[in-house]
Formats: structure tokens, sequence, C-alpha cells
């Protein structure tokens, strides 16, 4: 009776099943208007607006990591969070290739000075810090990337084997994936799905590389699809178990079918340093 009486609540599994269908249309529907768009400003655009594109994704992504917390009752301080992390991706469109300090300690100071107007709590100092460096830092490599030699086909590159790779993880993760491969931080994301997403990533790459990115050597391409096959998923993971730690599925509903800005860019946080590092240092196409 006792065992009976034990039910479980709901976990973002089984509350998105029903609606898989209306969630992968929402996905469509989102990625056939997105794409254009980003592919006009990366390839036809001018440099200033590929950078006030990224500023204002950093920025709108910064917000709803703090907002994150807020809903789940832990205090940040949003104003500072949102103004520095601006501060700190702009920083990145001096060409020098070296990080310049100076936004980030400013950031630094004016947050810890903060907290001498109200408490001395260091949660909420930590998780602005945080924000800034995850989401905003991270993403400044962006600028960057589009800085090298062919930057503008290391950008499309980027994005095509991330958001390809993702979709794949998606549709055989929902589809056919049935070994969980990390239920403690994301009880959706399967086996099935992960190794579609590697497998993908690497078929992007080369499928990039024979149709606008020629000078890119196959090996480099297949080499870049298999890194960025696995750290975009580690990005994935990272936000999950960030949204597992407050309990919300998603952070925000900016983008439908995939919930906040910064769902929509998780794992291009960790693949945008790693490509550039690996295109800079390894002097491929002379960068």
């Amino acid at each position: 009776m006792a065992r009976a009486a034990r039910v479980p609540l709901p976990t973002p599994v089984d509350a998105e099943t029903p609606s898989r269908g209306a969630g992968l249309l929402k996905r469509v529907l989102s990625t056939l208007i997105l794409l254009p768009v980003v592919l006009t400003i990366v390839m036809a655009g001018p440099v200033w607006l590929f950078g006030a594109t990224i500023v204002l994704i950093g920025a709108a992504s910064q917000w709803e990591f703090t907002g994150m917390f807020a809903r789940a009752g832990i205090r940040t301080y949003r104003t500072i969070g949102l103004v520095g992390g601006v501060a700190v991706t702009a920083s990145f469109a001096d060409k020098l290739r070296d990080f310049n300090g100076l936004p980030f300690t400013a950031v630094l100071l004016a947050v810890l000075a903060a907290t001498l107007w109200r408490t001395m709590a260091w949660e909420p100092v930590a998780i602005t810090v945080f924000g800034i460096c995850y989401v905003n830092w991270l993403l400044g490599y962006g600028f960057w990337l589009r800085d090298l030699p062919s930057g503008k086909e290391w950008v499309l590159l980027l994005i095509a084997v991330t958001w390809l790779g993702e979709t794949a993880a998606y549709l055989v993760g929902s589809s056919v994936g049935r070994h969980l491969l990390a239920p403690v931080i994301s009880p959706r994301k399967t086996v099935e799905g992960a190794v579609a997403q590697f497998c993908v990533s690497v078929l992007a790459a080369v499928a990039a590389q024979a149709w606008f990115f020629r000078t890119l050597p196959v090996g480099h391409a297949v080499a870049v699809g298999a890194l960025l096959g696995v750290v975009g998923q580690v990005g994935d993971l990272v936000e999950s178990a960030l949204k597992r730690s407050v309990g919300t599925k998603d952070t925000g509903h900016m983008i439908p079918g995939h919930g906040g800005m910064l769902d929509r860019i998780d794992s291009l946080l960790f693949n945008t340093p790693v490509l550039f590092y690996y295109a800079h240092n390894g002097r491929i196409l002379g960068s």
C-alpha cells in the first residue's frame, strides 16, 4: 500500500515525451528562420555587424544565466553581470589575440565593491563572476576566430558542425535512444544520441570542407569534426548540470523549440575557443 502511494514526480523526460513531435516542429521552424540570418551575418555582413551580434547574444545569454538563479531564489548581481559581461565580450574585438585583462578586472572589482553596499555574501559574487567567465569570456573567442585567415569559413564550419551534431543527437536520442548517458545531469541525453552527434559532427566537417572550405586539409576537417563532436557535448552537459542545480528545464523562451538563447549556444561556448586554439596554434592556413 505504501509502495503504491509513492508516485514519482514528473521528470523533464515525462513532460516532454507527449509533445516531442511538436517540439521537433518548433526546432525545425526556428532553424529555418535563424539559419539564413546567421549565414547572411557571417558571410555577407560587415565585421561590425558580426561583432555586434556576438555582443548581443552574450548579453541575452548572460541575462538568462542570472535570471535562472534568480527564479530559484538565489541572489546575483544581474545588472553588473550584464554590463560587465558586455564589456568582457566586446574586449575581444582587440585583434591582438591576447586577452585584455582590464575589462575583466574592472568587472571583478565592481562586483566585489557592490557587496559592500549590501552584505558580504560570497554566493552572489561567485555566481555573477562565474556567469561572466562562462558566457561572455568563452563567447568572446568568436571575435578572434572571425579574425583568422579564412575567418568566415572557420565560423561557418563551427556553426555547421555544432548545430548539425546537436540536431542528430536530438533526433536519434529521442527516437531510438535507450541507454542514458548522464542520468543524474540530464535524463534526456542518451549514449545513442551522443554517438550520433559525434559521427554527424565528423561528417559535417568533411562536407563543409568539400563545399565551402577547400583550403582546409581533409585530415584537419576530420580532426575538427571529432574534436567539436566531443567538446560540444561537454558544453551541453555543463549547462544541463547548471540548470539541474536550480531545478529548471530551460534558461528562457526566446527561441521556440530550443528554450533560451543560452540553451542554443551552450555547445558553442565550449567549441568556439577550442576551435580557435586548434586553428591558431596549429598554424593552419597560415593563422
